[in-house]
Order: C-alpha cells, then structure tokens, then sequence
C-alpha cells in the first residue's frame, strides 16, 4: 500500500474562440499539434500528472468554448476551481481587448471566497505568427493590463512551436498549489492496484 499525497486542481481556461486554448493543451498534455481548427462545443477536460516537490499533483484543466453563446456554461462548470487561465492571441486586438469580460464572468460565475487574491494567469499565444511581424498586442501592454488585475503573471506561448508551453502550466500548477490549500483533496492510502473484481464494482458475472 503506498501512502503518496495527491492533489486534484482545478484550472479553468479562457478566452476568445481561435486564440488556441484546446492548442495549447493539447501541446502540453500530448505534446501534439494540429493544423485544423475544430472548435470546442461546451466543455473538456484533460488531465495531467506532475510532481511538486513532494507532492502528486493532477491537473485537471478545463477548456472552453470561446464563443459568446457557449460563454454562460453555468455556475457547476466554473465552481471549485483552483486557477483560472486567461488566453488571447498576440495577433488579434479583440481577444485582448475582450479578457475584461473573461475576467469578469469567471470572478461572477465562479465566486470565490476572495476574488481580489484568487489566481489568474494570462497567456499570450500565437507569438510564433509571421515570425512575430503580424503581432498587435505589446509585451508591454499585456504586462500594464496583468498589474491593473493585482500582477497576474504573464507567459507569452507559441502551442504550435512548444514554445513556453511547459513553463506557463508549471506555473499555472504552483500557482493553483498555492491557491488550494484549504480545500486540500488528497487521497492517503490508495492500493496502488486494483482488483478486476473490484473494478467492476464486486460482482465477478
């Protein structure tokens, strides 16, 4: 019997349809990346597993669609989170100019205990594009709107070159780490493994 803490997260993804949030993790939980754009009706989920010093953490990260009439999913989608990532493209004022709202629906839907202290973080995507020449949104002006939020951190990511992927979410996790310790949910004592009988829930017909 291994007697190993794990940690479930709750980490939120937002943002305008097409700034690349499925891309993005996508990229880094399968480290894939698709040409084709399909956009996400409703929600889903991926998780990964990484270690925290000496700690299992699960990521459970959420993606949403980014068009307006999936943007009210409903208050069960967005409770319990543990950290909610902002995302735009670095090529397309509107998605920056649109987080205001994200931030705001998430802060109303999600209503945490103190939303002044609860964890954001803003990705930039898309830095890749025409080797940065079509680019419309400054370094500088994301970092301003990231201090006018209480310093949010800021990554700027590219999911189709893996570029900063990895860092973004390792500080999306730590952030999210920090966040939950209140709602510590861990499992002590879990067999490592499982019975079939048991998987099928007892019954061996």
């Amino acid at each position: 019997m291994s007697l190993r803490r794990r940690t479930l997260l709750k980490v939120i993804v937002l943002g305008d349809s097409g700034v690349g949030k499925t891309s993005l993790m996508n990229q880094y939980v399968h480290k894939k990346f698709s040409q084709q754009y399909k956009a996400t009706i409703g929600a889903d989920f991926v998780t990964k597993e990484l270690q925290i010093d000496d700690r299992l953490v699960t990521l459970q990260i959420w993606d949403t669609a980014g068009q307006e009439r999936f943007q009210s999913l409903g208050v069960a989608f967005y409770r319990g989170a543990d950290c909610c990532v902002l995302a735009y493209d670095v090529n397309v004022m509107r998605s920056f100019d649109t987080l205001d709202n994200w931030h705001e629906e998430f802060l109303k839907q999600a209503n945490p205990p103190d939303p002044k202290t609860f964890p954001f973080i803003l990705l930039g995507n898309k830095i890749d594009i025409d080797g940065g020449n079509s680019r419309v949104v400054s370094e500088k002006k994301a970092k301003e709107w990231c201090a006018s939020k209480g310093n949010i951190p800021y990554f700027e990511t590219s999911a189709k070159e893996d570029y900063n992927v990895d860092p973004a979410f390792l500080s999306i996790a730590k952030t999210a780490l920090a966040n939950e310790h209140e709602q510590d949910i861990y499992f002590q004592g879990i067999p490592e493994a499982v019975s079939e009988t048991e998987q099928r829930g007892g019954c061996a017909c």
